[in-house]
């Protein structure tokens, strides 16, 4: 039996990659029977890397990182007939959460033979891929602050964050959008505080935020948030934690295949799956159901044993002699 080819894009700078070198990795998929090429050149530009990786003899590509690396993979293997694998080394691991892969790298590693393939969807805004989410409003400006500090480590950064946190909430700036579902004739112009876009819907579940059982439901979740003060922020943290905030008064909730979201600004904050950046409106998604094969370790929770029973033999079991 031959082991199986891995092409590992490895993010260096990732929020726990530290301690990780591109020689300890290597003998980490080797002793999980693996012929793993690390590619760990963050000289490059991390979308170039992963069309090398796409383009490759591998079988499998892993996102060795954050959630912006394992976005900027899943990109480059849209249409082709790979599989993605994700080593969660970022702050949040969002997919990966979803996805039940183990947070631990030494774990993750070790286990990632016995993981089964499965297809979700993809997000798509103005050509660009994402996992995720989309946000725009407060959200982006409080991350794009949060950057402006990071090289500043210590207390008095600390403070100047939670500064410039509080007078984000306590001085509003809203934003006038033009909301379109699915086609013209579903057209609403809205004031928001923020509003995002997501990869299918966010479940009501006690202790976890921003999660995510099914993954390829094919729709795109719309969450405007109409205000947030201080109460509002408590609010929507202590329903998310006990499990009930969908009906919370400050939230407007819809679903769509397409979304166009305009504004007057030339050009808005964005923050598409953890990344901020500036985008010119309008806004354009798209979601593309189940373009995308990735590895988790079992069925999620809702699903039955039929939801799961496409590929779902371990790798060891279909390696070719």
């Amino acid at each position: 039996m031959h082991p199986f080819r891995i092409h590992v894009v490895f993010n260096a700078n990732s929020g726990t990659a530290a301690g990780l070198t591109p020689a300890s990795l290597g003998e980490r998929f080797a002793a999980a029977g693996f012929d793993a090429t690390i590619d760990s050149d963050t000289d490059r530009p991390l979308q170039e890397r992963a069309q090398e990786a796409a383009s490759s003899q591998a079988d499998i590509v892993v996102a060795a990182g954050g959630d912006g690396t394992v976005t900027a993979v899943a990109s480059a293997l849209r249409g082709r007939d790979k599989t993605l694998a994700i080593l969660p080394l970022g702050t949040a691991n969002l997919l990966a959460r979803d996805l039940a892969v183990p947070l631990d790298a030494e774990e993750a590693i070790a286990t990632l033979r016995d993981m089964q393939p499965r297809t979700i969807d993809i997000g798509e805004v103005n050509g660009r891929v994402f996992l995720h989410k989309v946000v725009i409003g407060f959200a982006p400006a409080v991350a794009a602050g949060r950057e402006h500090l990071r090289d500043s480590p210590g207390f008095g950064t600390r403070l100047s964050f939670l500064r410039f946190f509080w007078r984000r909430l306590t001085h509003p700036q809203d934003l006038r959008v033009t909301l379109q579902r699915d086609g013209a004739d579903n057209t609403e112009t809205l004031r928001v505080r923020s509003i995002a876009v997501a990869n299918n819907a966010y479940d009501e579940e006690l202790g976890r935020f921003f999660s995510r059982r099914r993954l390829d439901r094919g729709l795109l979740t719309i969450y405007a948030l109409r205000h947030l003060g201080l109460l509002d922020l408590l609010r929507l943290v202590t329903g998310m934690a006990v499990g009930r905030w969908r009906d919370d008064e400050a939230l407007i909730i819809h679903e769509a295949h397409e979304v166009r979201l305009s504004t007057q600004r030339r050009l808005v904050q964005a923050m598409i799956d953890g990344e901020v950046e500036k985008i010119r409106p309008p806004l354009d998604f798209r979601i593309h159901p189940q373009a995308l094969t990735v590895l988790a370790p079992v069925a999620q929770p809702g699903e039955t044993a039929e939801d799961c029973a496409i590929a779902s033999a371990p790798f060891q079991e279909r390696a070719s002699a």
